[in-house]
């Protein structure tokens, strides 16, 4: 295996000339420049990446964190941050906490050893005194997250106007007993979708019911149990605001093997806009956030922060929605604008 000394003895010149050359350092001549990459290429030499990001303090790696990656929401984001990444010159690992706050701490240690350069936090756990000590060790952006109290830069949707637009159309629909469905750990992201459901209710004089809130709803499976629970407590229940389209795809399945019609005598409103929410019969009315846009303008600020130390850290970057109208709400026969 050839050796930088075997590089700078085939090119004729100083092991020291070589080193700058790989790790792109000036004051190397274009000529000088030349005959090293030469022969590098001759003898197949490849300089240890580890050993480079040793002596730069970088590690070139961002750390990601987020609740679950079965999620298809998380599942697109990482694959639009590692895309985005690869473009700055740096890779992704992503970390699962599975709402764990110690999981999460263990994950975030990885900053303070310098076994990272950064931090994506896609859910926060931890209360934030428990995280901004981590900041000393490097940048952490948050991404789908927010926390007012936070000093951070937070990239994420409007998500009580989603939910607060997503309840005002099941009630445009003529739903006047509305269940909200969520799963879970309490994110602030889901405090927020909670907020603008229970003040849709409100501007609409609609009754709230605090037993119809469910918050432990992840998937299809759990969306079959949501449907019984719900038609077994509450036989009166005739819209629902989901989290998920999984989950909504699971009551919606499981309202049609029981003989119940979607939207007639149940409608059902999803978030996220996966390809389930295309494949079910009825289709599933969906929130579509935004995801690669905010991955995108996250790896964006990271590396920013992470280049250019003394860049501003606090920016908020906030997104629209767009609530796709489809077939599992549509009771009434939308008008033409």
């Amino acid at each position: 295996m050839a050796t930088i000394e075997d590089v700078a003895k085939l090119a004729g010149l100083s092991r020291t000339t070589v080193s700058r050359v790989i790790n792109d350092q000036p004051y190397v001549t274009d000529e000088k420049k030349s005959r090293i990459l030469q022969a590098m290429k001759e003898l197949g030499y490849v300089p240890n990446s580890s050993a480079r990001r040793l002596r730069s303090q970088k590690t070139e790696t961002i750390a990601v964190l987020l609740p679950r990656l079965r999620n298809p929401f998380f599942g697109n984001l990482i694959e639009a941050m590692e895309e985005k990444a690869s473009e700055w010159g740096y890779q992704v690992i992503v970390c699962q906490t599975h709402d764990s706050k110690q999981k999460e701490l263990d994950y975030l240690q990885l900053l303070k050893t310098k076994q990272v350069d950064g931090v994506v936090m896609a859910s926060v756990i931890n209360d934030w005194c428990d995280i901004e000590p981590y900041l000393e060790s490097g940048p952490i952006v948050l991404c789908n997250e927010y926390k007012e109290e936070a000093q951070v830069s937070m990239i994420h949707m409007d998500q009580r106007r989603a939910a607060y637009e997503s309840t005002s159309h099941l009630i445009d629909q003529g739903c006047k007993q509305i269940a909200y469905v969520s799963g879970g750990h309490e994110s602030h992201a889901a405090y927020e979708r909670k907020l603008g459901f229970t003040q849709a209710l409100q501007d609409h004089a609609i009754p709230f019911h605090s037993e119809m809130i469910i918050d432990w709803a992840l998937d299809v499976s759990d969306g079959q149990k949501v449907f019984h629970y719900l038609t077994k407590h509450f036989p009166e229940v005739d819209g629902i605001f989901t989290g998920s389209d999984e989950v909504a795809a699971g009551i919606i399945y499981e309202a049609s093997e029981s003989e119940w019609e979607i939207p007639a005598d149940i409608a059902v409103v999803g978030f996220d806009n996966q390809m389930i929410s295309l494949l079910m019969v009825p289709s599933i009315t969906t929130v579509e956030q935004p995801v690669r846009e905010m991955a995108e303008k996250t790896i964006e600020v990271l590396c920013s922060q992470i280049i250019h130390k003394s860049q501003r850290n606090d920016q908020r970057f906030v997104y629209d929605h767009e609530l796709l109208v489809r077939n599992s709400t549509k009771r009434k026969k939308l008008s033409l604008q």
